[in-house]
């Protein structure tokens, strides 16, 4: 089994250490780019959005995650602000527990302590991937960079049956191509059997 590059604590220790629920509404802001990192939150149902905007307003997306997925917690050992907004996709249920309890409860459970320290090591490893795979001119390299980095966070390693939960737009802003690239390369991909596309959903 792969190590798993989002943290997912149990819920009822989460609670033992005074962890709360959260409801958003879709399109609502979980946070804003520049706010002080307070939370540690865990996706109980729904989708969250990592991103930011350009100076001319061109949004660019840093991941989307779900059920069971972590986001927050790398900014609750550094005095920084966020560089992302955080915003639900769906209708999207959110577990939250404050930085001191969350730190207390690390303290408590070291064993989690080091399951931390792999997943944060693994997220940067593919980040750094990801950053070299955007690098490329070739839209074939970007768009598996960022098939392999959301792989990444599952423990499904098996060809083709991994997920892509993008549309076509979304790959276009995560990658920086145009939505007519995308599709172009998609249809490359998949006649040279990297991907297998169904019913519009995408396999890797």
């Amino acid at each position: 089994m792969k190590t798993i590059s989002c943290m997912n604590i149990d819920q009822e220790l989460l609670y033992s250490f005074g962890a709360e629920d959260r409801t958003y509404k879709r399109g609502e802001l979980i946070f804003r780019e520049g706010d002080h990192a307070l939370y540690y939150f865990q996706i109980a149902d729904g989708k969250v959005k990592l991103n930011n905007y350009n100076e001319e307003g061109k949004e660019f997306i840093q991941n989307i995650l779900g059920k069971n997925q972590s986001f927050g917690d790398p900014l609750l050992f550094l005095d920084k602000l966020y560089p992302t907004n955080a915003t639900a996709l769906t209708s999207t249920q959110i577990i939250r527990i404050s930085k001191e309890s969350f730190l207390k409860l690390l303290e408590k459970n070291p064993d989690l302590s080091l399951m931390m320290n792999a997943c944060l090591s693994q997220r940067l490893y593919y980040k750094i991937l990801m950053t070299q795979y955007m690098a490329y001119q070739n839209p074939v390299f970007r768009l598996k960079g960022l098939m392999e980095y959301l792989k990444s966070y599952s423990e499904n390693d098996c060809q083709f049956e991994f997920p892509i939960e993008l549309t076509r737009q979304q790959i276009a802003n995560l990658t920086g191509l145009r939505v007519e690239t995308v599709i172009r390369t998609l249809k490359k991909m998949e006649k040279e059997n990297s991907i297998k596309i169904e019913n519009r959903r995408i396999l890797y």
